[in-house]
């Protein structure tokens, strides 16, 4: 399959003209890299370029000789390689999150990477980039997905916790996007007092702290436990069910994610207090980012594919499914998340 500049190889997206892959599912000589979750950044390859704070986050999650050799790319900045001209675009996503711009005698090309369109204090946000092809992500390619702002859901939290003031309120949340959003979430709603996080929060906290995103007073939980009743403490979601939960006694357990919105799905993470935040496009976003782009054609890829493919349809464009296999989500539910693993 191949489209424009872009074919489909066994790595993944591979742009012959150029020599490149975009985040390839295993180690290549070239690779583009929109952001740091490690199902689309992945260690290996000969030489990587990114955004800088997408190569920190590499560095800090595989050691400082993640690839043979790395470049940054400002936003916006130019590059040509192999005659393909080569832009990064904000994708919204999570810190240093990036579209991919690919332009062959004036026919472009827009790798999407994951996206979000909702307000994120942590990032910067999407930036529609005009396109003759656009490879989309739909994590959340459904209709039912329609995502309720963030400051809402965060209202929850804290009414839950002034409510239930001598319970701990336990939040499971991915390490890298997902749990520093909800701290500055939080502080953007006047929630001032410390949050408290697990060992494998901490340092990709201090990596967004020391690119400029204040999340305020954080500490670690150490060996503490009953004693942080009243407070909000912060955990990869798989720690919700496991017994380190049990320290804190009877904690309020709450899971932050996109599929929070299936109740089925919220009561498997045994999550007290659901939290609909996500850091992917709702349905609505998808089809407004879409629309928003001007693209005559558009590649589906990691997600409900077919819903998204058959809406693009009635509009008049020309739509594929990609599936493509490798890439997960890092608001699902099977998954683990540590520093260093699978999202």
């Amino acid at each position: 399959m191949s489209e424009g500049h872009l074919q489909l190889a066994r790595a993944g997206l591979y742009c012959p003209a150029g020599g490149f892959h975009i985040d390839p599912l295993r180690p290549v000589e070239r690779a583009i890299i929109t952001h740091g979750h490690a199902d689309h950044a992945r260690a290996g390859h000969g030489a990587v370029l990114a955004s800088a704070e997408t190569l920190a986050i590499m560095a800090a999650r595989y050691g400082p000789e993640f690839a043979g050799r790395t470049e940054a790319l400002v936003p916006g900045k130019r590059l040509s390689i192999g005659g393909v001209g080569v832009s990064l675009h904000p994708a919204g996503h999570v810190l240093g999150s990036m579209q991919v711009r690919l332009d062959v005698a004036g026919r472009v090309t827009v790798v999407s990477g994951d996206y979000k369109r909702q307000p994120d204090p942590t990032c910067a946000p999407f930036e529609p980039v005009p396109c003759d092809v656009f490879i989309t992500e739909a994590t959340f390619g459904l209709p039912v997905f329609r995502h309720p702002p963030a400051r809402a859901e965060i209202g929850r939290l804290l009414a839950s916790l002034a409510l239930f003031s001598d319970r701990t309120h336990l939040v499971g949340a991915y390490a890298l996007g997902k749990a520093q959003r909800v701290i500055a979430e939080l502080r953007g709603a006047g929630y001032d007092r410390p949050i408290y996080l697990h060992g494998a929060l901490e340092a990709l906290c201090a990596l967004y702290a020391a690119h400029g995103v204040a999340l305020g007073p954080l500490e670690s939980v150490g060996e503490r436990g009953r004693e942080l009743a009243g407070e909000i403490v912060l955990c990869p979601p798989g720690q919700l069910a496991d017994r380190w939960a049990r320290r804190f006694g009877d904690p309020v357990r709450v899971a932050a994610s996109g599929w929070m919105r299936v109740r089925a799905w919220a009561r498997q993470r045994g999550a007290e207090l659901p939290l609909v935040i996500s850091d992917h496009a709702d349905w609505d976003g998808l089809c407004a980012t879409i629309t928003e782009t001007g693209a005559d054609t558009v590649w589906v890829t990691h997600g409900a594919e077919d819903a998204l493919v058959h809406w693009c349809g009635k509009q008049g464009l020309n739509a594929r499914p990609l599936n493509m296999i490798g890439y997960g989500d890092e608001d699902g539910i099977a998954r683990s998340d540590t520093l260093s693993g699978p999202r």
